[in-house]
């Protein structure tokens, strides 16, 4: 089962945080303390990540599917049937994926950095990925991405976060999480289609400029989402400015006005 940290305040509301690839749980830090008070936290490791090690059976290749049902039995285990999720970057799709297998689980869900619709840049994006990881190692292409997606010098502390944390990963591991890409599309474009009825905001950096445009792109199509822009970050906007993501957050988990 996947490594999780839990804080149970006995309150009557659960928040779980989902990371994206190359992350792990330490990716919340700047957001554990400031929910606390207002829900039970549970903080998962996905698979390989942080100390998601050795997750039983092994499997020699990874879809969506997998990676997502690792998540639901945590919640079984702990009896969570319904709960707020946050989430950062693919763990948008995770999310959806999550929301589709088992519905009514996700009673609100906040993505940071969301993936949500395969245009050009995103294509580049990801076919150079697979064609790079030919020809450089998997902490080498991390750290040129790193770079590709978060360019600019206020973009600092979330890019050496997104290093450190993906420096956990194997080179077996990282190819295995790689192999997303056969159905990465595929995914995309169905949920970028499929009309969500869970309540969803996403919060995107204005210097976002990988993802920023495919996230207003489905906001304006999905009757149940919204989207908040904050001025002077990047890709993970809940490291670069978590003052803000996280009231923006709580206010609408909480249907406070945003």
């Amino acid at each position: 089962m996947l490594h999780y940290e839990l804080k149970n305040n006995n309150l009557d509301k659960w928040l779980v945080f989902v990371h994206g690839a190359g992350g792990s749980i330490a990716t919340w830090n700047y957001q554990k303390d400031f929910f606390a008070p207002y829900f039970n936290l549970l903080l998962v490791d996905l698979r390989d990540h942080g100390q998601s090690k050795n997750i039983q059976p092994v499997h020699d290749s990874y879809d969506f599917k997998l990676v997502t049902e690792d998540i639901i039995k945590v919640l079984d285990k702990l009896y969570i049937k319904n709960a707020f999720f946050i989430s950062l970057s693919l763990g948008s799709i995770l999310l959806q994926k999550l929301d589709e297998l088992r519905p009514g689980l996700v009673k609100k869900m906040v993505t940071a950095g969301g993936i949500f619709k395969p245009n050009l840049k995103i294509h580049f994006f990801a076919h150079s990925g697979k064609i790079l990881s030919y020809l450089l190692s998997y902490r080498q292409l991390y750290h040129l991405f790193s770079w590709v997606i978060m360019p600019r010098k206020n973009h600092d502390r979330s890019r050496r976060l997104y290093r450190l944390h993906s420096e956990k990963l194997t080179q077996e591991e990282f190819l295995k999480w790689l192999g997303l890409y056969r159905s990465f599309f595929k995914e995309l474009k169905y949920f970028f289609k499929r009309k969500m009825q869970t309540p969803c905001l996403v919060v995107m950096g204005s210097q976002d400029h990988v993802f920023l445009d495919a996230a207003i792109q489905f906001v304006k199509q999905q009757p149940f989402a919204s989207i908040e822009v904050i001025e002077n970050c990047g890709h993970i906007v809940s490291v670069d400015n978590p003052s803000i993501f996280n009231k923006l957050a709580l206010d609408f988990l909480l249907d406070k006005e945003v």
